[in-house]
């Protein structure tokens, strides 16, 4: 990946997670100016740890008045937000019914409500300078069944939002793509190995690539959909999942009674 940031600010929510720490990592090494914004106070052992020119913000961005006053900081310390990665998100409940209707509406609003709240907030600077990228991470959960209905809906949202976003201000220079990552190995897959260690094992029977994806490879893509290689690209929901969505490998296997 060439692409490069020199000097452009790049924002990622959900800064100090598995995913958000190799997106800001990749950003700042390209030259990029980072905010990194993430509920948890270790976004700011996280930023200090980069090159001495990130900054990390801690908000809850299901909150709109502090999505506004984190972006009004930004501002203040690196300029105005050239690149938007909508990353932050979470999944605590795996089935429906064990979803009660305040856990769907902390998913829904975590993992969906926040993306628009912090594009609200960006919006008006990008629109002023005819510029601008956003980029959100969503899951292949949106595409598919897949469990975890409540993130689903919300990452299936998140596509929706997307191409809205790319529809209304492509005019304005301003272009919205998503990333749909399937299984990445992040912390919390480490943990569960920790558990149980033949789980990724198990899962990877059904990626066409035979093994999940790697933070940095998310980060990769997201990077490509954000600079300028991908200047004519817009409003597109890309699956970063080593073939998951391809098919069902695991079914095709049995119906045809062949190993490919």
């Amino acid at each position: 990946m060439s692409a490069t940031f020199t000097d452009q600010v790049v924002a990622v929510t959900g800064g100090a997670g598995g995913i958000g720490q190799s997106l800001c990592s990749f950003f700042s090494s390209r030259g990029g100016l980072v905010a990194a914004l993430d509920k948890s106070e270790a976004v700011h052992a996280f930023a200090a740890s980069l090159d001495g020119k990130a900054l990390g913000l801690t908000l809850d961005i299901g909150e709109p008045e502090q999505v506004a006053a984190a972006f009004r900081a930004v501002e203040e310390r690196l300029g105005p937000v050239d690149v938007l990665v909508n990353n932050a998100g979470y999944a605590h409940h795996p089935t429906m019914a064990g979803t009660a209707p305040e856990n769907w509406r902390d998913e829904v609003n975590a993992n969906l409500n926040g993306a628009f709240n912090c594009a609200h907030a960006i919006l008006p600077s990008m629109i002023e300078r005819r510029r601008g990228s956003i980029v959100n991470v969503g899951s292949v959960n949106g595409l598919h069944a897949l469990g975890d209905p409540a993130y689903s809906a919300a990452k299936a949202g998140m596509i929706s939002l997307t191409k809205a976003l790319a529809m209304e201000y492509g005019r304005h220079g301003i272009r919205a793509n998503a990333v749909l990552p399937g299984t990445v190995r992040t912390p919390l897959w480490e943990k569960r190995m920790a558990e149980n260690p033949d789980v990724l094992k198990t899962l990877t029977r059904w990626y066409p690539l035979g093994r999940v994806v790697e933070p940095e490879e998310v980060a990769q893509v997201i990077a490509f959909l954000a600079s300028d290689a991908a200047s004519a690209v817009t409003g597109v929901a890309l699956p970063v999942d080593c073939g998951l969505m391809a098919g069902n490998i695991v079914m095709a296997r049995e119906l045809t009674l062949q190993e490919f």
